[in-house]
């Protein structure tokens, strides 16, 4: 079976690639901007959870928590984190990628593999879900580090 990939728009940022790190690792500052992940709790070593406070995916009112494994910290350029076994017949492999186009500039951009027996089921109806998440998590970010840059 073939990987099944949501991918977000890719951002531009006009700061240095390490400050936007530490803003999209600042995680108690989350509710302040990010709308799709609203709280995350991990200590970001190897192997251990993260764990992700997201809103409900029908859209009705309240959150869940997705529990993820951190694979990847790659300062400042990438995190990688996935499902692990939480859900038996699927593995979802998430990349935070920052790419920096200068010593001033970088792009954000972020994308999920999903693959495994219900991967397509799954993709077929939690797809617009993520990539909608994923794209106002880009855009979101961006406009922090815009806003905290100006606050210099």
């Amino acid at each position: 079976m073939s990987a099944l990939l949501v991918e977000s728009v890719t951002v531009e940022i006009e700061a240095p690639a390490p400050f936007v790190w530490d803003v999209l690792l600042d995680y108690a500052r989350y509710p302040q901007w990010n709308p799709y992940t609203t709280a995350v709790s991990t200590t970001l070593a190897i192997g251990s959870p993260i764990d992700l406070t997201l809103p409900k995916p029908d859209g009705s009112a309240g959150t869940w928590v997705s529990r993820e494994y951190i694979r990847v910290v790659e300062p400042p350029r990438l995190l990688r984190y996935d499902t692990g076994d939480t859900f038996p017949g699927l593995l979802g492999v998430r990349d935070q990628v920052i790419t920096p186009l200068g010593p001033a500039r970088c792009s954000y951009r972020t994308f999920e593999t999903f693959t495994g027996k219900y991967a397509e089921a799954v993709f077929a109806t939690q797809r617009e879900y993520v990539r909608n998440g994923f794209d106002s998590v880009a855009r979101a970010l961006r406009d922090r580090v815009v806003e905290l840059v100006a606050a210099r």
